[in-house]
């Protein structure tokens, strides 16, 4: 089962890519789209029927190098299985969604070679380096799913190859990527180095040998553990567009909303989450690097969310929005909570992909106008849609019943995060804590202003596009309804088993319950003995330390703590009210009086604009300069200097020689037999 639900997606991406001349445009796609249902529905069963045990499905021998030597297995895990309904559910909707999102598009023309077979091949190929990804059983296995979503992100984000953002956009997440895959590579060859093997359940084993290892790099000692886990962050740090590596994401939304919908909402960005959990038997010895990772992803959800604040382009403001949540999952990593990580990563999947396909429906309605100031008084023309965003919406902002278990999607894997701030031990913990507090205020907002702006008031904008502005095909509120089920109820359903309850955590993971980690070894901080490959396996999908109390503390946290993202959820709804819905004028206002803070937000803190003086227009001037003095002068300038002065210099002593005289030839020939008798002479002369 397990390999059907790998390879369903490479052979749907082989039919659309290379069959469709054959079986022609619309069997091809829905052949992709029927495997990627397939899937989809063989993953749910995986997922609902998994009984938590580790398995390892040898597929082939991949690579003997040396002491490398990596298979290509199937490792099925919890974790593995939570990836898979998450991949494929969000692609499978997508690839339904796209029949309808991409039946007519304006970038391309009638009577060129139809452009849809393609993207869906593009869409499937993505799927399957997703899945390579999930389902690897060691770092080499990963690094090739891993630099696949790469590609298949560059190929989507640039489909409309004819619009120069788009080609833009694409170059900016291919390259941003390679700074954190540079750092994932070094990781990798830390490992290696280290422990002679890639495989996980090795690695897994040496966690307390690397704690007392030291290593040397860039000229200093460093705790190897701690290394190894910073520079697999790194590669996180790219993928899952965290601040600082987070550049690409907003600028990705150039590709169709399909794609948004896809890569940049629920599966590729949260490679970098599924990374971070997966290493957690080496997460958990090294304390510096998890600091790192909660003051990071606190950062980036307080970063992400003030610039969502004040973006007008709706697929941005969404995407800002993913940038934030994903802070919140590695707060949740970084914290130890590796459970609440994948519990947000679950939900958010549901109404995230959700708002984006909303954010579809509604462009497709107005004609690909993407600007909410050109919205306005939407939701009777499209009533459908602005339920199913609204839905999102109370979902990504946390709406609840305080202090209960009911609740949307977010309300239940939001507040567990929080709460798990809260109760962590390391130094960024408390930071993260009020970071996130104030993240979900300012969500809330930008949350609500995009539905009162979009959805509420009077139409702005052309009159004309708002007069043919019409719902979207079944095709594509299908979908809707799926993703809706899943952000109303997927935080209620498996809320106790991901962080309710520490035992149901513990069994639904597979760990091992604290006292069996301590008498295997597990919590050996001693002379950290590598454990054999059997006791390995015992780690479970994720590994939480025994010292490790985070949760359970979390569990009590006091009321204040556990209402006050209720609070923040509340305050910004009413200031979006207030300010979109009773005083209409008031922002505009706001913005005039606090320019110089509106344009520092606007600008995105100018991070685009410090990045083009520190990287782009040095590395252009470089450039430049190789150009016009390496390849212009020296280069060039050599080859055009020996063929247009040296030889025809040669060519024109040679053809004076060429007199028609014969004096002149017989005295060159007395010449050369003076020469060579000479020649000759000295090197007998010589042999004496």
């Amino acid at each position: 089962m397990a390999q059907i639900i790998l390879f369903a997606p490479l052979i749907g991406a082989l039919i659309a890519g290379f069959g469709w001349r054959i079986i022609g445009d619309r069997a091809a796609m829905w052949s992709a789209t029927g495997l990627l249902f397939l899937a989809c529905g063989l993953s749910w069963i995986t997922f609902l029927g998994f009984d938590g045990l580790t398995q390892i499905i040898e597929i082939a021998r991949w690579i003997e190098s040396g002491s490398l030597s990596a298979y290509w297995s199937i490792r099925l895990d919890r974790l593995t299985a939570i990836m898979l309904i998450v991949v494929t559910t969000v692609s499978a909707l997508v690839h339904l969604y796209s029949f309808g999102y991409m039946a007519h598009d304006d970038q391309f023309r009638e009577g060129e070679e139809s452009y849809r077979p393609r993207f869906f091949a593009y869409l499937s190929f993505f799927t399957f380096a997703m899945l390579m990804l999930v389902t690897s059983d060691n770092l080499v296995q990963m690094f090739f799913g891993w630099e696949g979503v790469g590609v298949a992100s560059y190929l989507l984000i640039g489909f409309y190859y004819r619009k120069p953002s788009a080609n833009a956009a694409a170059m900016k997440a291919f390259i941003v990527n390679r700074v954190g895959d540079f750092g994932f590579y070094l990781g990798i060859a830390a490992l290696f180095f280290l422990v002679d093997s890639t495989d996980f359940d090795v690695i897994f084993a040496a966690g307390p040998e690397l704690a007392q290892t030291e290593l040397s790099f860039l000229w200093r000692e460093w705790n190897a553990a701690n290394l190894a886990a910073f520079l697999l962050f790194i590669g996180a740090m790219g993928k899952s567009a965290q601040l600082f590596l987070h550049t690409w994401l907003p600028d990705a939304m150039e590709g169709p909303t399909p794609v948004s919908a896809l890569i940049h909402a629920a599966t590729m960005v949260t490679a970098g989450v599924f990374l971070v959990c997966r290493m957690s038997p080496v997460m958990e010895y090294a304390p510096q690097t998890l600091t790192f990772i909660t003051f990071l992803g606190a950062s980036t959800a307080f970063f992400a969310a003030s610039v969502g604040l004040v973006q007008n382009d709706i697929k941005r403001v969404i995407a800002y929005s993913t940038c934030s949540q994903l802070g919140y999952m590695f707060v949740a990593a970084g914290v130890g909570v590796y459970s609440a990580a994948m519990f947000h990563l679950l939900t958010h999947a549901f109404f995230k992909a959700m708002l984006f396909l909303g954010a579809g429906s509604v462009i497709h309605a107005m004609h690909h106008e993407q600007d909410m100031r050109h919205y306005g008084g939407l939701r009777k023309k499209i009533p459908y849609t602005f339920w199913a965003m609204v839905i999102g919406t109370l979902a990504i902002t946390g709406v609840g019943l305080p202090l209960t278990h009911i609740g949307f999607a977010g309300f239940l894997s939001k507040d567990a995060i929080i709460e798990s701030a809260w109760a962590g031990q390391n130094g960024a913990a408390a930071y993260a804590f009020w970071m996130l507090v104030i993240a979900a205020a300012m969500t809330s907002f930008y949350s609500w202003r995009l539905i009162f702006l979009t959805f509420f008031g009077k139409a702005r904008g052309s009159r004309q596009t708002h007069e043919y502005a019409h719902e979207s095909p079944r095709i594509m509120l299908i979908p809707l309804a799926v993703l809706a089920l899943g952000a109303v109820f997927s935080g209620m359903i498996w809320y106790k088993s991901f962080f309710g309850d520490h035992h149901a955590v513990e069994s639904f993971f597979g760990m091992p319950h604290h006292a069996e980690a301590a008498a295997d070894g597990h919590g050996d901080h001693g002379d950290g003995a590598r454990l054999d490959h059997h006791s390995a396996a015992s780690f479970g999908a994720i590994y939480m330390h025994p010292d490790n109390h985070v949760m359970e503390e979390a569990h009590h946290a006091p009321k204040w703590v556990k209402v006050s993202p209720f609070i923040a959820m509340l305050s910004g709804l009413i200031l979006a009210v207030i300010m979109y819905l009773w005083q209409p004028s008031l922002p505009g206002k706001i913005a005039k009086a606090n320019w110089p803070l509106y344009n520092f937000l606007i600008n995105k803190w100018y991070f685009d604009e410090l990045y083009e003086r520190i990287f782009v227009k040095p590395a252009k001037a470089l450039g430049r300069f190789l150009w016009k003095n390496g390849d212009g002068a020296t280069i060039d300038g050599g080859i055009n200097g020996l063929a247009l002065g040296i030889v025809p210099f040669f060519t024109r002593l040679a053809g004076k020689a060429q007199s028609g005289y014969i004096f002149h030839y017989a005295a060159a020939m007395v010449i050369g037999i003076v020469l060579l008798v000479s020649w000759l002479v000295i090197r007998m002369a010589g042999g004496f």
